[in-house]
C-alpha cells in the first residue's frame, strides 16, 4: 500500500513554504503527496506581495476530487485565510471521515506578512481544533489563539499548551523556534502529559517554510503508520536537519528556504 498524505494549504510562488514545502517534505519522507490549494500567494524570500483566496466552492471541489479517489493516510492543513474556507475544510474532513489531521494554524509568514484574517481566528478554534489530531502553533500563534502575551519560558509554554488542548485537539505541539535560548525546544502535550523535544539552535537566516515543513513531516509519519509521538519526533529530526543544511542552498535575497532534500543533494 502506498502511503498518501494530502496538504490543504496556500501556494508559495517562491517555492519555500506552503503547498510547495509540503509536497517536497512528503516526497523526502517516502510519501505520495496530493494537494488542495486554498490560496495563491505572490511571494518570495523577501515577503508576500499579493494573496488571491480560492473560492470556497472550488476548494470543496478539490476536496471531493482528492478524497473520493485517493486512500488518504493523513492530512496536513496550513493557510486558511477566511472563516468560509475554514468551515468548508472542516465540512470536508467530517464528510470523508479523516482522523489523522495535523493543523498548522498559519497566521504570519516568516517575512512578517499576515496570512489569517482576524475574524477567522475564532472560527479556526471552533471548527478545526476539535477535528485535529495535532495542532502546531509557534509561540506568537499560540499566544494569539488564547489571547495572551508571547512568552517562551517553560512554565508559560506548558500553561498555554494546556489551554490549547482544552479547545479540542488530541495533542498540541508548541514550537520554540522564536525563543532565544541556545536550544530550540518544542513542547508536545497530549493525554499522557508533556514532553520536550530539543535541538541546538542553528544560526541561519534561511528559515522560510520551517513551520510548514515540520507539520507536513509529522503528517507524513502518520500516513506511513507511525503513532503520533513517533511522527512528532521524526518530524523534529527532519526539520532540524533541513535547517542545518539550509545554507548549502543559495535561494533569493531574503529568508531562504530550508533544505528539504538535504539527504540527497
Amino acid at each position: 500500500m502506498t502511503a498518501i498524505a494530502v496538504t490543504i494549504a496556500g501556494s508559495d510562488s517562491g517555492g519555500g513554504a506552503g503547498i510547495q514545502a509540503d509536497l517536497k517534505t512528503f516526497s523526502a519522507l517516502g510519501v505520495y503527496g496530493a494537494s488542495v490549494i486554498t490560496a495563491l500567494t505572490a511571494q518570495n524570500t523577501l515577503g508576500v506581495t499579493a494573496i488571491h483566496e480560492a473560492p470556497a466552492d472550488f476548494v470543496r471541489a478539490e476536496i471531493d476530487a482528492v478524497f473520493s479517489d485517493l486512500d488518504v493516510g493523513a492530512v496536513k492543513i496550513g493557510m486558511l485565510a477566511s472563516p468560509e474556507l475554514i468551515r468548508t475544510v472542516a465540512g470536508g474532513l467530517r464528510d470523508y471521515g479523516q482522523r489523522r489531521v495535523v493543523l498548522d494554524p498559519v497566521m504570519v509568514a516568516t517575512s512578517g506578512d499576515s496570512l489569517l484574517k482576524s475574524e477567522a481566528v475564532a472560527t479556526l478554534r471552533d471548527e478545526l481544533f476539535p477535528l485535529a489530531t495535532l495542532i502546531t502553533p509557534n509561540l506568537p500563534e499560540a499566544a494569539r489563539l488564547i489571547g495572551r502575551p508571547v512568552e517562551n519560558e517553560p512554565d508559560a509554554m506548558l500553561s498555554a499548551a494546556r489551554d490549547l488542548l482544552a479547545l479540542g485537539p488530541q495533542a498540541v505541539l508548541i514550537k520554540g523556534g522564536h525563543g532565544t535560548s541556545a536550544e530550540s525546544a518544542d513542547l508536545f502535550l497530549d493525554a499522557d502529559g508533556p514532553r520536550w523535544l530539543s535541538a541546538p539552535r542553528h544560526p541561519t537566516r534561511n528559515t522560510h517554510g520551517t513551520g510548514c515543513t515540520l507539520s507536513s513531516a509529522i503528517a507524513a509519519g502518520l500516513a506511513r503508520g507511525l503513532d503520533l509521538a513517533a511522527a512528532v519526533a521524526e518530524g523534529k529530526a527532519y526539520v532540524t536537519a533541513a535547517i542545518v543544511a539550509a545554507d548549502r542552498l543559495t535561494i533569493g535575497k531574503g529568508h531562504g528556504p530550508v533544505h528539504h532534500f538535504h539527504a540527497w543533494w
